[in-house]
């Protein structure tokens, strides 16, 4: 009998225990999946980088399957083309968007926080002045009419009064009781709120999260890979200019100082950070690398080669392009132009004032402080009389340096584009005003 109890007590635990192991497994099946919250951060300066970072997120986002995707928006704003893709992703994407204003939502980041579903802020947060401007400049009035559309249409499309928002964009208009005319609008995170700018007041991510009965849900945040990082800080408009200024600059000090070193080292590589940047962003191609080369290759040929004349002009014209079609947009580009033209005038006058030339210099640029009891003659007369004659290079011409006359008279003297080095037979067959052109003499050197 006892056996028969022992028996009877092991198939009722092992009854006990199926019973508990399918319900369990009934019990998570049943279960909800784990909710996914996907954290993007919108911070420092909206630019084409950032708007690469933001279209990752939402694709990974899509593939984890998250429920949600929240911005953590603190930003001062930046370019508003930028901030108009950052909108178009979010309105293709199927998963829903809620925005936190941590700190300033401004300008172009106003526009995206507005372009979310609900926002909540943080106190002391602000979103507004969303005036679109051109360097330091506000843009036209077409411009502006334009962004203060796009603003008011998806402050509409999220059940937000259009006005307040073209406020933010257009200083003429006037809201009474909240700004006057010739002001642009900045709500306060308790002005936001009243105004319907603000779903929640915050203090934090969590107290956003459990407002919106997602206290529970996994949390992934977006971070920006090591190249990204790169990419957003030489892509922006503050560091873009910049490097092409040093660029530049240094390559042209490389030129006139004394040896290749440090000047034209940077200046090489802060081109290749402007171009390789840029090209890594996927904003241009190859195209725009070949034809600022090739703008180079025709400025050096104008170098070499006496006068200014179209290799000149086609450099300058093929860098220029190069530089714009390079931008994320031609305004961009355009800005940084003019910036790294004004920056390399400012950095060469300050080059060739402090630092010492090299004898290239003098080769390029014909002397005039040549002492008469050396030999040397003015050539502020008439030197037609000495078509005809005969020397040698009493240095390299490449193409320009000095002359020897068989007479001892030494004089400044070009090619036409030929290398002489120095000792050879030259004579001198044309003289245009002060410029004296001369040729290898084949007649003497057997040629």
């Amino acid at each position: 009998m006892n056996l028969d109890n022992i028996k009877m007590k092991r198939i009722v635990l092992v009854l006990l225990l199926v019973t508990f192991l399918i319900g369990g497994v009934y019990t998570m099946l049943l279960a909800s999946p784990e909710e996914l919250v996907y954290i993007i951060p919108i911070e420092k300066t909206i630019d084409p980088g950032l708007e690469k970072f933001v279209e990752r997120g939402y694709e990974e986002a899509e593939n984890l399957g998250a429920d949600l995707i929240m911005l953590e928006v603190d930003t001062p704003g930046g370019l508003v083309d930028a901030a108009i893709n950052i909108n178009k992703t979010i309105s293709a994407s199927s998963i829903p968007t809620y925005a936190l204003v941590k700190g300033d939502a401004i300008s172009a980041g106003a526009f995206i926080t507005i372009s979310c579903e609900k926002i909540a802020m943080q106190p002391g947060g602000i979103i507004g002045d969303a005036e679109p401007r051109i360097g330091t400049e506000r843009a036209d009035e077409k411009y502006v009419s334009f962004f203060a559309g796009k603003m008011g249409a998806i402050a509409e499309q999220n059940g937000r009064d259009k006005g307040i928002a073209i406020a933010m964009v257009d200083r003429d208009v006037e809201i009474p009781d909240l700004v006057a005319k010739g002001k642009l609008l900045t709500l306060t995170y308790t002005q936001a709120e009243k105004y319907g700018y603000a779903d929640f007041i915050v203090n934090n991510r969590q107290e956003f999260l459990d407002q919106i009965e997602l206290g529970n849900a996994r949390i992934i945040e977006a971070k920006p890979s090591l190249a990204e990082s790169i990419t957003r800080l030489i892509t922006s408009p503050y560091v873009a200019p910049l490097l092409l200024t040093i660029g530049i600059a240094g390559i042209i000090i490389e030129i006139f100082t004394l040896g290749w070193g440090i000047a034209g080292t940077i200046g090489i590589a802060s081109l290749a950070l402007y171009f390789g940047g840029h090209l890594l962003a996927g904003f241009t191609g190859w195209g725009a690398i070949l034809l600022f080369l090739l703008g180079i290759i025709l400025l050096a040929i104008e170098i070499l080669v006496p006068g200014f004349g179209l290799p000149g002009i086609g450099g300058m014209i093929s860098i220029a392009v190069s530089i714009i079609i390079a931008a994320p947009n031609w305004e961009a580009g355009l800005i940084s132009l003019v910036l790294a033209i004004v920056g390399t005038i400012i950095l060469l006058l300050i080059s060739f004032k402090f630092m010492k030339k090299r004898n290239i210099w003098d080769r390029l640029v014909l002397g005039l402080n040549f002492k008469k009891e050396e030999g040397y003659i003015s050539q502020s007369q008439d030197l037609s009389k000495y078509i005809g004659q005969k020397g040698i290079a009493f240095t390299t011409l490449r193409p320009s340096g000095t002359a020897e006359l068989e007479d001892g008279t030494k004089l400044d003297v070009v090619t036409e584009g030929d290398f002489i080095t120095r000792g050879e037979k030259i004579v001198i067959y044309k003289v245009e005003g002060i410029r004296v052109v001369v040729r290898k003499n084949r007649n003497e050197t057997g040629q």
